[in-house]
């Protein structure tokens, strides 16, 4: 398969769009503009990530190319750059649906009333990964009311500004609008829909391998500088692009889902309404001992105990408290095996799972009886690709499991998870006594308006 070449013209393109801001959106508003979607509100939403994604991609492109001590030269970091400025040029390149005038008219009328959305709060668990200023910061503009009528293009942004500008409408005005219900929309809409959601499926197929395939750069890096370690200028840059990744795959996933999936009266595509603490949890932990009996090849791995009320819901991502969950509990059974010893089935302590709900947060505790962390390692452990194997192994590793080697894993489930919780507002914090034991807490906002 030939590789993807950045043009000097694409790379005046992907320039211009990393100059403006990227545009948070939250969970409540996601939930509220896809409850009934019609193929009107899909073409707002397309027509929403035809302009967002490629500004979120460009910011990649340009920090991908810019990376310091020769980190961007390494040739995984390379292909990576090449599949975000492949995915970019697809997004821009991607031809308009042709409206008629009043179905246009119909799709830039301004939010009524009944239509008002609430604004999204900014993530404080952003602030210190995303140096973008405020969401929806700059300048706003209405030209011919809104957008510039190209296309039925429904935003003044990159597509459309002349250079030098660097405005952008309001979200509320762009995306949390849903046009009237009312409205037979005609086949090219349907049409546009179904393309536009075949081009993101394959976008997000392409970037699948992109976090082994950056974790691999970096080893050809450390290895190439002969770091034992990789700085914190690194740290917060990997921080920084896997959070954005996860925005990314976020919105792809989101999309596709109210394009493809049947209706269903708890899930708004991706996002359940009413996700059940006390099932994720106990998935986690079935999945997770599994892995830990087939590793160790035990009878029985070490009991967990989970005291969460049955009946907690709140609205979330499944799949990203059900990733944190297993990637904890992972660690507490390694520890706890390699502690007392495979030959000690018996007298494993049990881990503890204790799920509560307050105010603002709903609170995971998980405790295990590991035999902690020293002190002195407790920065290196958020430290991406910080595990006890040689390079080597952690080579083999990458390349053999795309994220699926059982119990061992490469130094990524922490920072990782920390970062999906955080994705929409929440955190996860370490309490370690060595010599006993450690206490995770994944705190979950549950006012999902950040």
């Amino acid at each position: 398969m030939s590789r993807f070449k950045i043009s000097a013209a694409l790379w005046d393109r992907i320039h211009h769009f990393a100059s403006f801001p990227q545009t948070g959106v939250s969970l409540q508003q996601m939930v509220l503009f896809g409850q009934h979607p019609t193929q009107g509100t899909l073409l707002k939403a397309s027509q929403f990530l035809s302009e967002e994604l490629p500004i979120r991609l460009s910011h990649r492109v340009v920090e991908l190319e810019s990376l310091p001590d020769g980190l961007s030269k390494m040739p995984s970091i390379n292909k990576v750059k090449e599949w975000y400025a492949q995915s970019f040029e697809e997004l821009i390149t991607f031809p308009k649906p042709r409206l008629k005038p009043e179905i246009e008219e119909i799709l830039r009328a301004p939010p009524t009333e009944s239509q008002h959305f609430p604004s999204a709060t900014p993530n404080p668990s952003l602030h210190p990964l995303m140096h973008e200023g405020p969401v929806g910061s700059g300048l706003v503009s209405e030209k011919n009311g809104f957008g510039n009528g190209n296309g039925g293009s429904l935003a003044l942004g990159p597509a459309a500004a002349p250079p030098g500008t660097r405005l952008r409408i309001p979200i509320e005005r762009r995306y949390f609008s849903p046009p009237p219900s009312t409205v037979i929309y005609p086949p090219e809409v349907h049409e546009y829909n179904d393309r536009f959601t075949a081009l993101l499926q394959n976008i997000k197929k392409r970037h699948d391998p992109t976090v082994t395939t950056v974790a691999q750069g970096v080893l050809e890096w450390k290895r190439k500088q002969n770091h034992g370690r990789i700085g914190q200028n690194i740290q917060e840059w990997l921080d920084r692009f896997y959070m954005s990744r996860i925005g990314i795959r976020f919105l792809i996933g989101q999309h596709v889902a109210l394009n493809t999936l049947q209706p269903h009266p708890d899930y708004v595509g991706i996002i359940c309404t009413r996700a059940n603490v006390h099932d994720i949890c106990h998935e986690a932990i079935e999945n997770a001992r599994y892995v830990c009996e087939e590793h160790y090849s035990l009878f029985k791995g070490p009991p967990i105990q989970l005291l969460c009320p049955k009946d907690l819901t709140f609205a979330y991502v499944p799949g990203h408290l059900s990733h944190i969950c297993f990637e904890l509990l992972k660690n507490s059974l390694r520890a706890v095996v390699e502690r007392y010893g495979v030959d000690n089935e018996d007298s494993f302590p049990p881990i503890k799972v204790v799920v509560v709900e307050g105010s603002e947060d709903i609170t995971i505790k998980i405790s295990d009886e590991g035999g902690g962390i020293p002190r002195s390692a407790i920065p290196m452990i958020w430290t991406y690709l910080y595990t006890t194997m040689s390079d080597e192994g952690l080579e083999a590793n990458i390349e053999s499991s795309d994220f699926k080697a059982p119990m061992a894993g490469f130094g990524y489930g922490l920072p990782l998870s920390r970062l999906y919780a955080r994705f929409f507002g929440g955190d996860l914090r370490l309490i370690s006594m060595d010599g006993y034991g450690t206490d995770v807490y994944i705190s979950l906002n549950k006012l999902s308006s950040r």
